[in-house]
């Protein structure tokens, strides 16, 4: 029986695609232990290896822009029209590169979050193309107008090329889309215990005294350190390399830890709405205080869904910038909704995936 391959491509932007795809990616080879996972992204390759524990091929291919930012907060519009220029000036060559990759390798099934150009590289090669999101790049850029209503126009058209889509929790609409399948929350689960990461980084303060600082891969420029030292009773953690040495701010640095694994000790997590983020804290019930951030149309439903589903917080940009932290003696609110979030994203997926190159594999 010839071994089943699965083509997973994902876009270049930010870390928080990657995070979620490579959850996914690690449920199903978790099921599927003789599948060929290939990864298709420019993320980096100790992001992926973070999450998946078994092998991979990693194929640094960029199929798409996002949008492009300074940090987690900032985006420059006019740098993301003209890197998505330079995407459609090489479309031909990157189509027919990747058709004759997925013929060469005998690739089942394409898995993908959420490159416009996927669909037309799967027809081309005569395979399925699978997508899993909470929003498609049409919703960002149609809410932009302009001249990016066109290209909106032109994603919109490719996604209802999508054979199934897998729409995640904290959505939008996704109208594109011919068929969606709804499921779960996605996102890694915790390696350590509290005494095991305790022991690693000294931990010392007791949980409701102890925030999670991140936000995201891209981070922030700017983040107010100095109000730490207001809080020296209290303990912080942070992903950020360079932030300051302060006595009660822990800086994790090794790549095999991530936020996730943090999560289930700490009082709440500080974060910037991104989806990743705020799904690994709903699937561990960890509250969530979130940035709220303008002009970007996913931001107000990623708020919405936590207010929905977890405890949570929101303050604006002023109040974590120029304030002095108030809020952190704030409680956070509880989630407005009694029915709880599915949070079986990984698994439902992962079980498709595997029934349909199963399938694949007998015909």
């Amino acid at each position: 029986m010839p071994r089943s391959i699965l083509y997973f491509a994902i876009t270049s932007h930010g870390f928080g695609h990657a995070v979620r795809s490579a959850a996914v990616a690690a449920t199903i080879q978790k099921m599927c232990p003789d599948l060929l996972l290939i990864l298709v992204t420019t993320a980096p390759r100790w992001l992926l290896e973070a999450y998946i524990p078994g092998d991979f091929i990693y194929r640094q291919r960029s199929f798409d822009v996002g949008v492009i930012q300074s940090d987690s907060l900032t985006m420059d519009k006019e740098a993301t029209w003209e890197q998505w220029q330079e995407v459609q000036a090489k479309e031909k060559m990157l189509l027919a590169s990747e058709v004759d990759f997925i013929k060469t390798n005998r690739v089942g099934l394409m898995l993908a979050d959420i490159p416009p150009l996927a669909p037309e590289i799967a027809r081309l090669a005569g395979i399925p193309c699978w997508m899993l999101s909470n929003f498609g790049w049409d919703f960002i850029y149609r809410a932009w107008g302009g001249k990016f209503t066109e290209l909106a126009d032109k994603i919109s058209a490719s996604y209802g090329q999508v054979d199934r889509l897998f729409r995640l929790p904290l959505y939008e609409p996704l109208t594109a889309f011919p068929k969606i399948t709804d499921v779960g929350l996605t996102g890694g689960d915790p390696r350590y215990s509290k005494a095991e990461l305790t022991e690693l980084f000294g931990l010392i303060q007791p949980q409701e005294r102890t925030i999670l600082l991140t936000f995201g891969g891209l981070g922030l420029q700017q983040i107010p350190y100095a109000n730490l030292e207001v809080f020296t009773d209290w303990q912080f953690i942070t992903f950020d390399r360079q932030a300051p040495d302060l006595p009660n701010l822990v800086k994790v640095t090794d790549n095999q830890y991530r936020p996730v694994d943090f999560m289930p000790f700490v009082d709440r997590v500080i974060s910037k709405p991104g989806y990743s983020t705020f799904a690994e804290a709903l699937r561990l019930d960890c509250p969530i205080t979130s940035l709220t951030r303008e002009d970007f149309a996913e931001s107000p439903v990623l708020l919405e869904g936590i207010r929905a589903y977890g405890h949570h917080q929101i303050i604006n940009p002023g109040e974590f910038f120029q304030g002095s932290w108030d809020f952190l003696h704030q409680p956070c609110q509880p989630p407005e909704q009694s029915t709880p979030v599915a949070k079986d994203g990984n698994e439902a997926i992962a079980q498709a995936v595997v029934e349909q190159l199963s399938v694949n594999s007998y015909q």
